[in-house]
C-alpha cells in the first residue's frame, strides 16, 4: 500500500515509517526542510517538501496515496483541522489515520477504554472538535480512524524526557510531582508504530487507545529512571507549581491518574503490545 505520512522526522514518525516499510508499504513523508527530508529518507520514505500549513501539498500527496497517517503536531486546533480536511479530501474513501492522545480522558478513576467520557486538561481540550470532525467523514463515505497514543517510552523517550527536565535531576535525584501515586498509561514506541500499521485495516470511524496495558505509578517510573542513571532509590518530590515553572502547562498532563486497556485494538486489529515490562525497560535506559 502507498502511504502518505506527516510528522515523519519526529519520534513517532521515524518508528512508524520503519514499521510501514517492514510490512511492505511504500511511504511518502512530509518534510519541511532538508534536515527533515534526510531523516525520513534514512528510514525508508520519499520526502515531500512542505509544512503542515501547505494545504495544497497535503491534498495532492494524499490524493496520490492509498492511505494517510497524520502524526505531525499542529500548533492549534484550527491548523490541525485544516490539515486533516485537506488530506481527507485528497484521500477520498481511502483510510485516514488521525493522531489523538489518551490525555483527553483526564483522570480515569480505574481502568477504562475508548468509551470513557472525555475530561481533558486545557492543554488538549482542543482535540474534541477536531476528532469529531475527522470521524464525521465516516458518514460521507470516508474511512477515518483515530489512534490515541498513551505516554511514550523507549528509544529517545521523548515525552517522558520533557518531564525529567524538572527540578531535582541536577541535585542528584529524579523528580516526581507530589507523592507520584497517580498512574501513567505507557506505551513503547515500537508498539505504537505497529498499531499505526494495523490501523490501516480498521473500520471507518474506529478509535483506538494506543497503550501497553501496564499502567505504573509516576513514582515507580521515576524510580526506574533513577536506576538507569545510577541514582537508584533517589527521587525527590516537587510541587505542581515547581513543575509549572519548569515545563509549563504540560505539567497538568503528568499529574493525571490514567489507566487504560488496549483490549479494543487487540480484538479488532489483532495488535498486541509486545513490551509488557515498561519499568524494566526504563530501568535499563533502553
Amino acid at each position: 500500500m502507498k502511504v502518505f505520512l506527516t510528522g515523519g522526522s519526529g519520534y513517532i514518525g521515524q518508528a512508524t515509517i520503519s514499521a510501514l516499510v517492514k510490512h511492505g508499504h511504500t511511504v511518502e513523508a512530509l518534510a519541511r526542510n532538508d534536515r527533515a527530508g534526510d531523516i525520513v529518507s534514512s528510514v525508508g520514505a520519499t520526502p515531500v517538501r512542505g509544512g503542515l500549513g501547505d494545504l495544497k501539498v497535503l491534498n495532492a500527496a494524499a490524493a496520490r496515496a492509498e492511505a494517510v497517517v497524520h502524526l505531525a503536531q499542529a500548533e492549534t486546533g484550527d491548523e490541525d483541522l485544516a490539515a486533516a480536511t485537506a488530506m481527507q479530501d485528497g484521500i477520498g474513501n481511502g483510510t485516514y489515520v488521525h493522531t489523538g492522545g489518551t490525555w483527553v480522558y483526564g483522570n480515569t478513576e480505574g481502568v477504562v477504554d475508548e468509551t470513557a467520557p472525555w475530561n481533558p486538561p486545557g492543554l488538549v481540550a482542543w482535540r474534541k472538535p477536531v476528532e469529531d470532525a475527522v470521524l464525521a467523514r465516516a458518514e460521507q463515505g470516508g474511512r477515518p480512524v483515530v489512534v490515541q497514543p498513551g505516554l511514550l517510552y523507549g528509544g529517545e523517550n521523548r515525552l517522558i524526557n520533557i518531564f525529567y527536565t524538572a527540578p531535582g535531576k541536577e541535585a542528584g535525584a529524579i523528580p516526581v510531582i507530589g507523592d507520584g501515586a497517580n498512574h501513567w498509561a505507557l506505551v513503547h514506541i515500537e508498539d505504537i508504530a505497529e498499531l499505526y500499521v494495523a490501523a490501516l485495516k480498521a473500520k471507518a470511524g474506529s478509535v483506538y487507545a494506543g497503550v501497553g496495558g501496564v499502567n505504573p505509578t509516576a513514582k515507580d517510573v521515576s524510580l526506574a529512571v533513577a536506576k538507569s542513571v545510577g541514582l537508584e532509590g533517589k527521587v525527590v518530590s516537587i510541587t505542581l507549581e515547581q513543575a509549572y515553572d519548569q515545563m509549563g502547562v504540560i505539567a497538568d498532563a503528568f499529574v493525571l491518574d490514567q489507566q487504560l486497556t488496549p483490549a479494543r485494538a487487540e480484538a479488532e486489529l489483532g495488535w498486541k503490545p509486545t513490551f509488557t515490562d515498561p519499568l524494566g525497560v526504563l530501568a535499563r535506559g533502553e
